[in-house]
């Protein structure tokens, strides 16, 4: 029984934490993120404004509730390259299986959504911070997986490019979500400028942070 609770109260923080997020969403679609406080926020999810707090210390995390996945995301895809794989193909791949099924992490969101973030110079900024941390994180394991060292330029240069690719395509998803274009239509373009963009790195990146067979 006593080895029950643990996982229990995991199962509970995790329920608590999604229901603020919830709550917070429909209120920030309804009213705008700005027009909406955490006060609000922890009235409609029947909690206190400390609890809101502990779980999402940030305003623009509850907005933003994928941050962590899309902080991580490229350097977990270069982390889990199959043998053989470059960073760059590990990357292309694991973008275009995004779009694929339409993952809200790479930008897949709705227009109304959207829409909230663009009207947001809180939340633009916020986002334009995350895609320096991905950045940042993708460089720190392009570094560990060749054996670079702290002066070497070369993992950072690479993770600017890629980087950089991420940036462009997030941008022209949202907006083309804005523009009020369906998933399906968004996921077939998007995915054609990925192929292209990425293969514009081909000539620099191709052979680079290849897995050891």
């Amino acid at each position: 029984m006593s080895s029950d609770i643990p996982g229990l109260r995991e199962q509970k923080k995790r329920e608590t934490r999604r229901a603020i997020s919830d709550h917070a969403t429909r209120l920030f679609l309804q009213r705008g993120f700005d027009a909406t406080t955490i006060a609000d926020i922890a009235a409609a999810s029947r909690v206190a404004k400390m609890t809101v707090t502990n779980y999402f210390p940030r305003k623009e995390d509850l907005a933003l509730d994928h941050s962590e996945e899309f902080v991580a995301g490229p350097a977990a895809a270069v982390g889990e390259r199959a043998p053989g794989e470059s960073a760059l193909a590990a990357l292309r791949r694991a973008f275009l299986a995004g779009v694929e099924r339409h993952d809200p992490v790479i930008g897949f969101s709705g227009p109304v959504f959207a829409r909230m973030v663009a009207e947001s110079p809180t939340l633009t900024a916020r986002l334009r911070d995350l895609h320096e941390q991905r950045e940042g994180a993708l460089a720190e394991v392009l570094a560990a997986e060749t054996g670079a060292g702290p002066d070497d330029i070369v993992p950072r240069v690479a993770a600017a490019q890629l980087g950089g690719v991420h940036r462009l395509l997030f941008a022209e998803l949202q907006r083309r979500t804005l523009a009020g274009q369906s998933d399906d239509v968004i996921a077939a373009a998007v995915a054609e400028q990925g192929r292209i963009a990425f293969a514009l790195l081909e000539p620099s990146l191709d052979d680079y942070a290849v897995r050891e067979a």
